[in-house]
This record gives structure tokens, C-alpha cells and sequence, in this order.
């Protein structure tokens, strides 16, 4: 059956109206006259058969039939004018000032050096970056923030990255001295360089993961750190273990400078999440830095 066009009209005005209260305000709105709303809600009644509104001389509300036919057709209307404002923003050159705000470890490991071919590719568009691993205000005077963990529960619109899996290391120089451990529980006779976590401010358990066996092992340390790069340093010194995100390690891998230990039990993954604004639309250049960050994850 072809689609009758006068039911679109019909459905903008039932919209109007039941924002507006009545027919004289929604008249307004739509720069129509009283009557002109009267009869295209009455058209509209007549087209799909039911009453819609409950009159009175002040005000209009919606009868229950009404109530259910608006629940189902304002998504849809929602949807036409996101439809026609992203293929208005898609001409749109991608330019202004992007603040975004970065963990620390993917900033340096994985974005910075990648950052030349995102300003290259946008001229017109410059970026205030910063980076931290802490979620309390996060969202602070920044357009996107991207940080390692599970995703808070908050009106922000996430969007997940990737997953790293999640190694334990230790430099060549500490195994000599103290050995290798063979089982997670061996830790305990171990130095460990713990990480503090952001959002608790108690330093991560260590999990272990092998075949859907679970281990959580909790240590005490003399050392705890809050820099994944620091704890990498102290690491490669040979100050302890320590358990850290996969990314960026390939290089100290590759050369012998860390060691990892205990391979068969690293099954952890853990997500990394873009976070920004609720919104139906975010402008083109959040969305342009989060498709280039979707890029640069992929090729990890």
C-alpha cells in the first residue's frame, strides 16, 4: 500500500500538540492558525480511526488510544530528524577545537604516535589533549574522555574500544634473584608492584583466568603505584612482578627486558570505553575522533 504522506503531516502536528497543551500554542509553534490544527488533527483522527485527544476549552490530552499511537510514533519521528540532521552534518567540515582527555598508558603506548595522522587528515581541526586514569569528573571541559575499565552506569554515551588482555612480567634481573613463580599462589613469596585503582583508590587484586578457573590472589606490597608507566620503570629495575595491560609491551617483550610469567593463566581481558555527552548526535569532529580511535585500537 503507498504511504499516505498526510499521516506524516498529521503525526508532526499530534506531536505539537501534545507539547504545546492545546491547539492555540501549538498553532504557534508550527505557524499555523487554530482551526488550520483543529481540522489536521481531525484528518488525522479520521485516518487511523480513533480519538486522539480529549477536548475541553483551555486544554487538550491525549485519550489512552492516543497515548499509546504517540509512545509508538515519536521514536520514529526522532528518528527522521536524526536521519536528516547527520546527512546535513556529513557535508560538514570537521574543524574547531576537540578536548579529550585519555588514559595515560593507551595515550602514550597507542594514540600519541598515531596523533599526526588525525590532525593530518582534519587541517582545519586542532586538539587541547590531556590524560588521567581518574572517572571522577572526567567529562570536566573535555568533548571525549577514553579510559581503561568497566563502563560506570551514567547518562554518558559509551562505546567500547577494544579488549587487551592482561600479562604478568617481571624483569630477567628479578627472576634470576628471587625465581620464577609456577603457580599464581607462589606469588605470596614474591615482591609485587601493585596499581592502584582510580575509581577505588585501593590498589587492583590480581585475577587469573586458565580454562574458566578463576584466581584472585590478593597481595600486601611496599610498593604501590598509580602510573602504569612508573610501575613499568620500576619493573624493568627489577624492584618486582608486576601485572599490567598487554598493550605497549611488545618492545620490552620483543628485547628481553621483561619476562612474562605465568602465560598459561593470562585469559583476563579488560575493555577500554570512549566516553561523551548524551546526545542523539554528537558533532562531527567527536565523532571523527572516535572512529580514528576505533582505527588505531583495531591495529593493536
Amino acid at each position: 500500500m503507498a504511504f499516505d504522506t498526510r499521516l506524516l503531516t498529521g503525526v508532526g502536528v499530534l506531536a505539537a500538540v501534545t507539547e504545546a497543551g492545546n491547539f492555540a500554542r501549538a498553532a504557534e509553534i508550527l505557524g499555523l492558525t487554530p482551526s488550520g490544527v483543529s481540522r489536521a488533527v481531525a484528518r488525522l483522527e479520521a485516518r487511523v480511526g480513533v480519538r486522539l485527544f480529549d477536548r475541553n476549552p483551555r486544554e487538550v490530552s491525549l485519550t489512552e488510544e492516543g497515548r499509546r499511537f504517540h509512545e509508538r510514533v515519536m521514536p520514529l519521528l526522532t528518528g527522521l530528524d536524526e536521519a536528516a540532521a547527520e546527512a546535513a552534518d556529513a557535508a560538514a567540515v570537521v574543524g574547531g577545537r576537540l578536548r579529550v582527555s585519555v588514559d595515560p598508558w593507551f595515550a602514550r603506548m597507542a594514540l600519541a604516535c598515531e596523533l599526526h595522522r588525525f590532525l593530518s587528515r582534519y587541517p582545519l581541526l586542532s586538539v587541547d589533549f590531556s590524560t588521567s586514569n581518574y572517572r571522577e569528573e572526567m567529562m570536566a571541559s573535555v568533548d571525549v574522555a577514553v579510559r581503561f575499565g568497566p563502563p560506570d552506569a551514567s547518562s554518558l554515551i559509551v562505546r567500547k574500544l577494544l579488549e587487551t588482555r592482561v600479562v604478568t612480567v617481571a624483569s630477567p634481573a628479578y627472576l634470576e634473584r628471587q625465581g620464577e613463580p609456577r603457580s599464581p599462589h607462589d606469588l605470596a613469596h614474591h615482591e609485587a608492584l601493585l596499581f592502584r585503582d582510580p575509581q577505588t583508590g585501593v590498589p587492583f587484586p590480581w585475577e587469573f583466568q586458565r580454562g574458566g578457573e578463576l584466581v584472585e590472589i590478593r597481595l600486601r606490597s611496599r610498593l604501590v603505584l598509580d602510573d602504569p608507566s612508573v610501575a613499568i620503570s620500576a619493573c624493568l629495575a627489577g624492584n618486582g612482578i608486576f601485572q599490567s595491560l598487554a598493550i605497549g609491551l611488545a618492545p620490552f617483550l620483543s628485547r628481553g627486558e621483561l619476562v612474562p610469567i605465568l602465560s598459561e593463566w593470562s585469559e583476563e581481558l579488560f575493555p577500554l570505553y570512549a566516553y561523551h555527552p548524551s546526545r542523539h548526535l554528537p558533532p562531527a569532529k567527536v565523532r571523527a575522533f572516535l572512529d580514528f580511535v576505533q582505527e588505531v585500537a583495531a591495529g593493536l
